[in-house]
């Protein structure tokens, strides 16, 4: 029993200082799949041993307070409750059950599925029509009052549009970020030597919790209502989704990404289509919420200290874990950027072992203060290559000695020296196509579907290709002969006489193609068109100055000096001319 009390000690230590990361300071050490998973090994101990259960454990509270000083405490008149999770089929089956239990139905119960949007819950108070106040959850029963800084957000009326709106009527919804919001903000900071955020759910809580509200109206900061709070002076209706719809029509924010589910079946397959569906949403989504919709239902089935008993979070599998950054190798691109590459003790993240994950270039390094060694936040979304995403700083031991990750001086893959480029946060390898990687890549690029779309040429046969020394360059691979394709691995004389075929037949092109076919950084396929459709002909672009290159349609200054400095290069502009009059290619 005392081993078990130390434990729960431990435990509830643990987690406060978590919320208290999350919701006070805005800075979690830990993925929410942790949090999750520590704050249910506490619940389990306390259930098994109630003698052990205090009011101040974690389990009974909401979330973290938040409560700073620096705003004016807002009571509120109906709990902003947390919510319960599940993490698997079984786990929502056995809350549905629950649901029918309560009621003692036999039937299924109608239930409103909606995102779980991952940002900062906040009530919305309007009188006669106007916003007369917003403030935080807190910690359920004070929040704080943030009315200005929610007034400088866009998307949230001041006034409420149509008829039959409550005198007083509370809305709850959750302020949140997109990926593009995200990014953009971000990018600024970087520049201008500002804090940098980790992720966008602590970038919409640092943006609302700002003293000035001059510089929260600057965070490209989103709304969404999800419910219904405090409400009197005319009726509402009983249903939680027809609310929502009130909502709608009074020029409130709404989701069009919610429904209604009749079964358990329609539930699981809401929930599959939405992770699915996650990459494309634009921000963050950690599951669903299903709420029983019938609101005198609600009412009936009650609530615990900290969360509704007719709702639940049906969570997505974890994608993000813990892990140690063990080395950074550098790679080099097509166009001969240096990527850094992390290299991770390897872990399984939703069923994919993960042992590297991108680091896009110093910056990132930078931002997140990473070393060899630390211990990381690793996310994996959908077919996204992972990314180290935060540095667990608390977890790291103390004993390790940590290495500062530096750029090499010379190109890994040629010896070729690095340059900086200015105002990309990037290196570049200037060895051109006498740089392997290089010359692998752009060939690869040249031989690709939206390029010349030579058939039966993949990596591994250009790889073995360059390794041997029969191509150096995208026309070399017109002179290649079927003796040479046939001592290459797995190529036979059938395959090696298609691949002659396919080169043929890729001769005959168009001017965009040819023109992205050339892999020059910065010149997209829709880029390509442009200039394929201003010059018309290959000479008049060879020709062009920088301010002619820069004035054509949807090309900036950057794309139009990477693009000279290419058709500058007397290399590039010889392989241009074997691919045009000794080749023959045409369009």
């Amino acid at each position: 029993m005392e081993s078990v009390q130390k434990t729960i000690t431990y435990l509830k230590t643990l987690l406060r200082n978590y919320q208290y990361q999350y919701y006070v300071i805005n800075e979690p050490e830990i993925p929410d799949v942790e949090y999750d998973r520590l704050m249910e090994t506490l619940r389990k101990l306390e259930t098994e041993n109630p003698n052990l259960l205090t009011q101040d454990s974690p389990t009974q509270c909401v979330g973290g307070a938040s409560l700073s000083g620096i705003f004016k405490q807002v009571n509120h008149k109906i709990p902003m409750l947390s919510l319960d999770t599940v993490s698997d089929e079984n786990g929502y089956l056995a809350f549905h059950q629950r649901l029918k239990k309560r009621l003692n139905l036999s039937r299924d119960i109608t239930l409103c599925c909606e995102l779980k949007l991952d940002g900062l819950a906040v009530s919305l108070l309007y009188i006669n029509g106007s916003l007369v106040r917003a403030s935080t959850r807190g910690d359920g029963l004070i929040g704080e009052d943030i009315t200005a800084n929610i007034r400088t957000i866009g998307i949230i009326p001041k006034y409420l549009i149509g008829n039959n709106i409550p005198a007083y009527l509370e809305v709850r919804g959750e302020v949140f970020m997109s990926h593009s919001g995200f990014k953009k903000i971000n990018q600024a900071a970087y520049r201008d030597g500002n804090k940098i955020f980790s992720n966008p759910r602590n970038a919409a809580s640092g943006s609302l919790r700002n003293l000035d509200p001059c510089i929260t109206a600057k965070r490209p900061l989103t709304f969404m209502c999800y419910g219904l709070g405090f409400f009197k002076g005319r009726s509402m209706p009983c249903s939680h989704i027809a609310c929502l719809q009130y909502f709608k029509a009074w020029g409130l924010p709404v989701s069009d990404y919610t429904r209604l589910c009749y079964s358990s079946e329609e539930v699981i397959k809401f929930y599959h289509n939405t992770e699915i569906n996650r990459p494309f949403f634009g921000f963050d989504i950690d599951g669903i919420v299903i709420k029983v919709d019938d609101l005198e239902l609600q009412r009936k089935i009650g609530s615990s200290a900290h969360a509704p008993r007719w709702a639940v979070a049906f969570k997505f599998l974890a994608q993000e874990a813990i892990t140690r950054l063990n080395n950074v190798e550098f790679q080099v691109g097509r166009t001969g950027v240096i990527t850094p590459v992390a290299q991770l003790e390897p872990i399984r993240i939703a069923g994919v072992l993960v042992s590297r994950a991108t680091l896009h270039n110093m910056y990132e390094i930078d931002r997140l203060g990473l070393k060899i060694g630390d211990n990381v936040v690793i996310r994996r979304a959908g077919d996204v290559i992972p990314q180290i995403i935060s540095v667990v700083k608390s977890n790291i031991n103390s004993n390790l000695v940590l290495k500062s990750i530096t750029v090499p001086k010379k190109c890994p893959g040629c010896g070729s020296e690095i340059k900086f480029i200015s105002g990309e946060a990037a290196t570049r390898c200037t060895g051109g196509l006498s740089c392997p990687a290089q010359r692998k890549s752009a060939i690869r690029h040249f031989t690709s579907r939206k390029a010349l779309n030579i058939n039966g040429i993949g990596k591994t046969i250009i790889d073995q290709l360059v390794d041997k020394g029969y191509i150096n360059n995208p026309a070399d691979l017109f002179m290649l002969t079927i003796d040479q394709l046939t001592s290459l691995e797995g190529i036979g004389q059938k395959s090696a006489q298609n691949i002659i075929d396919a080169l043929s037949i890729s001769k005959k092109t168009t001017f965009t193609r040819f023109i992205y076919a050339l892999g020059i950084s910065k010149i997209g396929l829709v880029t390509a068109e442009n200039l394929a459709s201003h010059f018309v002909t290959l000479n008049s672009l060879l020709s062009a100055d920088l301010n002619t290159l820069s004035s054509v349609r949807g090309i900036g200054r950057a794309a139009a000096h990477y693009l000279k400095e290419f058709l500058n290069d007397v290399n590039n502009r010889e392989i241009i001319r074997v691919l045009v009059v000794e080749v023959g290619i045409y369009w």
